[in-house]
């Protein structure tokens, strides 16, 4: 088998058994038997069992990230380099939820890795995630030109909880079947899609949180001391 097969072959075998059982359960030599090489062809490609996991997720997450910034591009040229937080927020979340959810997608192998990466996030893709933020970057400096009035810090954390709310929604989807009775329906993506970007933007547009009440006075023995005048 040439070099590249041998590496194509590991990692579509990799990507299947880690798929269908996890990372933990899955051995170097349970991924060379199922693509039929031998162990130091692994060793030779990848070095290492955190190599290749890594190497499958960042394969996985450019594809991802590509169709994220290609939207939001769209996006901002439609608006005259300004595009406004709905379509950003829909940008952010649109391609990971299109991507692991509904009847054409969530069964194919590359939706099942991704689902597993969210769910288990072994050391080496928790790595790549804390270290790989370029593409949110954009995603922020976009947000900062839909809303310039809007604090840095409120923006941050905006973009963070649309995040959470999408990997929240792939990673716990037979829950909320379950607790909702089938009334939440996961086959329809687009409908999801509305309603995390829903709620983001109302989280980003309802306004300054009200001021906190000041503290009252305390009362010594009936009166007021100095102090808390």
């Amino acid at each position: 088998m040439a070099s590249d097969q041998t590496r194509s072959a590991i990692l579509a075998a990799a990507e299947r058994l880690y798929a269908d059982r996890g990372f933990g359960d899955v051995t170097l030599r349970d991924i060379v038997a199922e693509a039929n090489v031998n162990l130091a062809a692994v060793n030779y490609h990848f070095g290492s069992k955190d190599e290749l996991i890594a190497e499958l997720f960042v394969t996985r997450s450019i594809q991802t990230n590509r169709e994220r910034l290609n939207e939001l591009k769209a996006a901002e040229e439609r608006g005259g380099g300004r595009a406004s937080i709905e379509d950003i927020m829909r940008a952010l979340v649109g391609p990971p939820l299109r991507g692991c959810l509904g009847p054409d997608r969530e069964g194919s192998t590359a939706a099942r890795f991704m689902i597993r990466a969210s769910i288990e996030s072994v050391p080496p893709i928790r790595r790549i995630k804390n270290r790989e933020v370029d593409h949110l970057r954009k995603f922020a400096a976009a947000m900062r030109r839909a809303m310039p009035g809007r604090d840095d810090t409120e923006l941050y954390w905006g973009l963070h909880f649309a995040l959470a709310m999408a990997h929240h929604t792939i990673r716990e989807k037979e829950r909320l079947l379950r607790l909702s009775e089938g009334k939440c329906d996961l086959d329809d993506v687009r409908a999801i899609i509305d309603r995390v970007v829903t709620v983001s933007v109302m989280a980003l547009t309802m306004g300054d949180m009200p001021a906190k009440p000041a503290a009252r006075p305390v009362v010594v023995h009936g009166r007021l001391t100095r102090q808390d005048l």
